[in-house]
């Protein structure tokens, strides 16, 4: 098997690698929280909120499977990943957080206060932390419904995703070797 291309490069060009990774996973988030507050989420929703939970779901669903495919196929499959996690996460999240609000918006009988965009946000991470501080509950079947998806989808999302990112790490690495292929100065 050969050598990590990345461990072969200049430590002035791999914190190069890192600092723009890291740079991208964050300005993919701030991306992702500036369109959350912006969206006009605060419009009445019908019956449509679950189709729209649906869509955002496999929007990330989707994201992931080609963030997985850019993992694979990158010259620094780590690097990627890490910086793959800095979009799918707080993509996940928002979808969340998004769906929350608008059911409070819809119905102030959903939940036990009223939510705007940041209480939506702080009750999104509570449950995917697995903290739950109990502040904010659904009090609708519609809402414990919901919350139930994403409980199920964290367990995914923590378990099942991380593997699979990983595993794409680990196929990049391995089509590298394969291949004999060079990271080459111009690759990120």
């Amino acid at each position: 098997m050969a050598c990590d291309p990345y461990q072969e490069l200049p430590r002035a060009r791999r914190r190069r690698l890192i600092f723009r990774a890291v740079l991208r996973g964050l300005l993919n988030t701030t991306v992702l929280m500036v369109l959350y507050y912006l969206l006009p989420l605060d419009r009445p929703w019908t019956a449509d909120t679950a189709v729209r939970l649906l869509a955002g779901l496999l929007v990330f669903a989707g994201i992931t499977l080609w963030q997985v495919r850019k993992i694979v196929r990158s010259p620094y499959p780590a690097l990627r990943a890490a910086e793959t996690l800095g979009l799918i996460v707080p993509l996940y999240l928002l979808v969340f957080a998004s769906t929350y609000f608008a059911m409070e918006r819809a119905s102030a009988a959903n939940f036990t206060q009223p939510l705007t965009h940041t209480g939506a946000l702080y009750f999104t991470v509570t449950v995917f932390s697995t903290v739950g501080f109990g502040d904010i509950t659904p009090k609708s079947d519609p809402a414990r419904i919901v919350l139930i998806v994403q409980m199920l989808g964290d367990l995914a999302v923590l378990g099942a995703g991380l593997r699979v990112l990983l595993g794409a790490v680990q196929r990049g690495r391995q089509r590298r070797s394969d291949t004999g292929g060079s990271a080459g100065p111009a690759a990120t």
